[in-house]
């Protein structure tokens, strides 16, 4: 993608999330994984690339001793479209026996977070729970529900605040979608 047509992207797009509604959903995800985990001392693996200005702001929020890791795991690419899961990276701090949290941008059909779930819990986790910036509602049956969830965004294509569009606008603060083609 080059400049003019990322420019031109979000010119076609409207905020479907503002900035303070986006910050008001990090707090009140913050102050419910403080409640749950203040007192296990968890491991919290940020899903790349998504899930990186989440769980950075996140983080900054959560009160208590905590190690931090990340895994790189996607159906998407450049796609637009899930595919099949490509596993990049994997945790390099130890699992097994952690109260583990994974932090992600969106669920948008869940295949991947459920397939993330399953495998830290076979790498020997205690307990895996998962915290999603943005729940899509697309009327589809989820492998797995959101232990945390920041907003919820319609069965449109979303970006900003961790999530691209072609690769670009991870880096805005509030939510976008494509304005309806008619």
């Amino acid at each position: 993608m080059d400049l003019l047509k990322a420019r031109a992207m979000l010119d076609n797009a409207e905020v479907i999330h503002d900035e303070s509604t986006v910050q008001r959903a990090v707090d009140e995800v913050a102050a419910a994984i403080c409640a749950r985990l203040a007192d296990k001392y968890p491991l919290v693996l940020c899903v790349m690339t998504g899930g990186i200005v989440f769980c950075g702001q996140l983080m900054t929020k959560l009160g208590f001793p905590l190690d931090f890791d990340y895994l790189h795991a996607t159906r998407y690419g450049p796609e637009t479209q899930g595919g099949k899961i490509s596993w990049r990276t994997a945790p390099w701090t130890s699992v097994r026996g952690r109260s583990v949290l994974v932090v992600d941008d969106i669920l948008d059909e869940g295949v991947t977070l459920a397939a993330v779930k399953e495998s830290l819990t076979r790498m020997g986790a205690a307990e895996v729970l998962t915290a999603v910036f943005a729940d899509k509602i697309n009327g589809k049956h989820k492998p797995i529900a959101a232990d945390f969830v920041g907003l919820t965004v319609p069965d449109r294509f979303v970006f900003g605040f961790g999530m691209d569009a072609g690769g670009v606008w991870r880096n805005l603060p509030a939510v976008y979608a494509m304005k309806d083609e008619a």
